[in-house]
């Protein structure tokens, strides 16, 4: 598994939320929140403590589904709110 990409509205605004493995020089997930381009969110797991294990592409795929779960049903839950705030309309002049 290379990511996970989904696309959700929450409040009238659009969203795309991306996790994906950073590789093994980072030693990372990290998820991000788009809205009109623009990153709102960002949230990173460290799998450091994993490297030496025989099952660490599985961890990592358990890692990149858990977080972007999580990230998903934080927005849904209202956590983000005070970030996700849609964008006000040009002034009509």
């Amino acid at each position: 598994m290379g990511g996970l990409s989904t696309e959700i509205k929450h409040k009238g605004l659009a969203l795309l939320i991306q996790t994906q493995d950073k590789g093994l020089k980072a030693q990372y997930v990290e998820s991000l929140v788009y809205s009109l381009g623009k990153v709102l969110v960002s949230r990173k797991t460290f799998y450091t403590s994993s490297l030496n294990s025989p099952d660490l592409k599985t961890k990592i795929n358990e890692i990149i589904k858990n977080q972007h779960q999580k990230i998903i049903e934080d927005i849904s839950q209202g956590k983000f709110d005070h970030i996700l705030k849609p964008e006000p309309a040009p002034n009509a002049t």
